[in-house]
């Protein structure tokens, strides 16, 4: 059986990134078809793997102005020659799930979710975008256009697997498909239980304004208490002007370093609407609850009572709220971690591989009929 990868981009680490690594993993000899391969922050991770790029890679401009290439990504996505593979998996968010494949292949698409800009965040992708005024006023034109070649891209894939049943909500509402759902890989097993005291509140991943780490800056900058902020992203630079001395940005930290953060907090936040949530289950991995908004894949998660607490409101009011009435000491650690281990990478190993031989073998057994 030859397999191939197709994912949106590699130009910045994510969940989409860990799944990725993950298929590879499972399939080491499979090259990756992908937008653009920014090699200087992704080469450790990627860097010993079959990479293939589109023609975007050598736009002018550089990776950091690949968004202003938006028009021609559906293009550079049907112009991967995938002629000589039997099964294709596309890692999709946005535009890997329209490759055009051959009748002899099998294309998976592991959904990340439907293009959050396109269809469930469109109206605040535009207002919260840092551009010239007339972009801002010609992207819902273009986006007309592009959620037509989107739902025409869906109709490509052959069997859709969910990351969430959120997101095989968001499936069927926008593309109108079935999808199975198998839930993303977390590694479990490099958390373990601390007995350290716990003295700070943490919250990570990339600063982007849709996972409202706004709101947990203002409530923890007006409560006082001790916050630390792993990652960076487009929205650190407003953040840091108005937290408090007691938040601490810790940028990019190292794989050893996330771990002891997870394991030495108090509770671990979650303040958006995540397609899944990855960073949730690393905590609870680590026998920490979280405090989550009570949306999308924290409701899958996070069991409110017993692995965390979910909150209704997504404001700094009630969040600040929730914060002084928490007592992470009515939570037992062993069974937060006993919990998280159904999000392991061992199920999803082998729930995933168990999907992929059936559809390919059902495929083969159809082609064998038609002879």
């Amino acid at each position: 059986m030859r397999v191939a990868f197709v994912h949106d981009h590699l130009i910045q680490n994510g969940g989409a990134e860990r799944v990725l690594a993950t298929l590879q993993a499972m399939w080491p000899d499979a090259p990756t078809f992908t937008l653009a391969y920014d090699k200087r922050h992704m080469n450790a991770e990627f860097g010993h793997r079959d990479i293939r790029t589109s023609f975007l890679q050598h736009f002018p401009g550089g990776l950091s102005k690949l968004r202003w290439f938006l028009p021609f990504m559906p293009t550079a996505t049907e112009r991967y020659d995938l002629s000589a593979f039997d099964v294709v998996i596309s890692s999709c968010s946005a535009f890997a799930k329209g490759v055009i494949t051959t009748d002899h292949t099998v294309h998976i698409c592991y959904c990340h979710t439907p293009t959050r800009y396109l269809w469930s965040d469109s109206l605040s992708y535009v207002d919260e975008l840092k551009a010239p005024g007339f972009v801002k006023h010609l992207l819902p034109f273009m986006f007309t256009w592009l959620r037509t070649w989107d739902k025409l891209a869906a109709d490509r894939v052959d069997h859709f697997v969910a990351n969430s049943e959120a997101v095989k909500q968001r499936i069927t509402k926008y593309y109108r498909r079935d999808s199975t759902v198998i839930y993303p890989p977390v590694t479990v097993d490099k958390f373990q239980i601390s007995d350290a005291p716990k003295k700070y509140f943490l919250i990570g991943g990339r600063l982007v304004a849709y996972k409202r780490f706004d709101i947990v800056v203002e409530a923890f900058t007006k409560l006082g208490l001790p916050l630390k902020i792993f990652g960076s992203g487009p929205a650190e630079s407003t953040l840091r002007k108005v937290a408090g001395p007691n938040i601490e940005f810790l940028g990019r930290v190292s794989d050893d370093e996330r771990v002891k953060l997870f394991e030495d907090a108090i509770a671990f936040l979650h303040p958006h609407e995540e397609d899944f949530g990855i960073t949730a289950v690393e905590s609870m991995a680590a026998g920490r609850p979280v405090i989550a908004f009570r949306r999308g894949g924290a409701l899958e998660t996070v069991i409110d009572g017993v692995t965390g607490q979910l909150f209704d409101e997504q404001s700094w009011e009630e969040l600040a709220d929730v914060v002084l009435r928490f007592d992470h000491t009515k939570f037992n650690p062993t069974i937060i971690r006993e919990h998280a281990l159904k999000f392991s990478d061992t199920v999803f190993r082998q729930a995933f591989s168990t999907f992929v031989n059936q559809k390919w073998s059902a495929h083969k057994q159809e082609k064998l009929g038609l002879l």
